[in-house]
């Protein structure tokens, strides 16, 4: 299945241009492997660690007469296996949001390249931040943080996670690792490869420290606040490709970010900086997945509070340019109206002389003859 148009040259096989055109092809391929793996018994074993979830635990309750048995899923190395193989999805998940929905609304819009290129990001980060809100709300309401936010931290280490937790952190791990190979497929400009790095590293950053540390809950709400935020900016940036008349969200966009940052800030210092710090069960204990000691609590709220200021940072950049090119614009126009005025009262002169009957070269001539 083919999901990227190819052109009329035909590249040379492995070529740089080869991989970049057909990559979703041979990624395609590639997760075709796996899924048939599962259809031997040979190969099963392999392909299991790929294709689903790990390290599955079963506890069984005593309520009245019944048992119950509940399935929980905690993490370990395997799960690079599987984040692998969802990295190749969300690669292949990529390419079919761009060759079917993206590419044909630019050929209606007849985009510049550098507004195509930014047109794509929003579009394919529109889709995700989309999916990734409804999907973290659901496992927010299921999980009853909302309506009791001490779960947070009550309880912790989080280490036995629903299948539902565990499967949105591979996912989400998954498609910020598959950002990495899309630079190359993307052609990306060199000079903006290092701004790119810095975000997907932030983002594995925190999504790894929050699974790994088992501050899963904690990372699913900030997760939420955030992709919301982000799905905004982006939503408003769409709606100023299709008319720059449209820039009302980018000031909605504004405000809830910076209220994003506070909100993210004093949920983060309330469950590590006093939820946790007041809990009962201190310690380092990596057998039981507990990381309960000053110097992690500490080492945590230092990167989400860096993570923060580099974020508002980045916002008064933004804003500042935003507002030079807006006075810069106001001030070509106030330029511009004084001189279509005296053009425009210069030409009604001229035509009211006319009118009267005015002499001109020609009149004067016509009348001396």
């Amino acid at each position: 299945m083919g999901f990227r148009k190819k052109s009329n040259k035909n590249p040379p096989v492995l070529s740089h241009e080869f991989i970049i055109q057909n990559h979703a092809d041979i990624v395609s391929c590639v997760a075709m492997v796996f899924l048939l793996g599962l259809m031997f018994e040979v190969t099963a074993k392999v392909a299991v660690l790929f294709v689903t979830v790990q390290y599955n635990v079963t506890i069984t309750t005593n309520e009245g007469p019944e048992e119950i048995t509940m399935n929980y899923f905690q993490h370990g190395v395997k799960d690079l296996a599987t984040a692998f193989f969802y990295m190749l999805v969300a690669i292949i998940m990529h390419a079919v949001i761009q060759e079917y929905v993206l590419d044909k609304i630019n050929r209606k819009m007849h985009l510049s390249k550098t507004k195509h290129s930014k047109f794509n990001e929003s579009g394919q980060l529109s889709a995700f931040y989309l999916f990734s809100c409804i999907w973290g709300m659901s496992l927010l309401m299921s999980e009853n943080l909302l309506s009791h936010p001490v779960l947070l931290w009550e309880g912790y280490p989080h280490t036995l996670m629903s299948f539902q937790m565990k499967f949105f952190y591979i996912c989400q791990l998954g498609y910020w690792l598959h950002a990495l190979p899309e630079l190359y497929f993307q052609k990306i400009k060199k000079e903006e490869i290092p701004h790119q790095l810095i975000y997907i590293s932030l983002y594995l950053l925190h999504i790894t420290g929050a699974y790994l540390l088992n501050l899963n809950r904690l990372g699913l709400v900030l997760l939420v606040l955030h992709y919301f935020v982000e799905l905004l900016f982006h939503v408003s940036r769409l709606l100023y490709f299709s008319n720059e008349n449209r820039q009302a969200g980018f000031t909605i966009w504004a405000v809830l970010f910076v209220l994003g940052r506070l909100l993210t800030l004093s949920l983060s210092v309330l469950t590590v900086g006093f939820g946790l710090a007041g809990a009962e069960n201190q310690g380092l204990d990596l057998a039981s997945g507990n990381f309960n000691v000053l110097f992690v609590r500490i080492t945590v709220l230092a990167v989400i509070c860096i993570t923060q200021v580099y974020m508002m940072r980045k916002f008064i950049s933004f804003q500042l340019r935003r507002w030079r090119e807006h006075a810069q614009t106001q001030t070509v126009k106030r330029k511009s109206a004084p001189a279509k005025s005296k053009s425009r009262k210069a030409n009604g002169v001229n035509g009211s002389l006319t009118a009267n009957g005015a002499d001109s070269p020609r009149a004067k001539k016509e009348k001396s003859s």
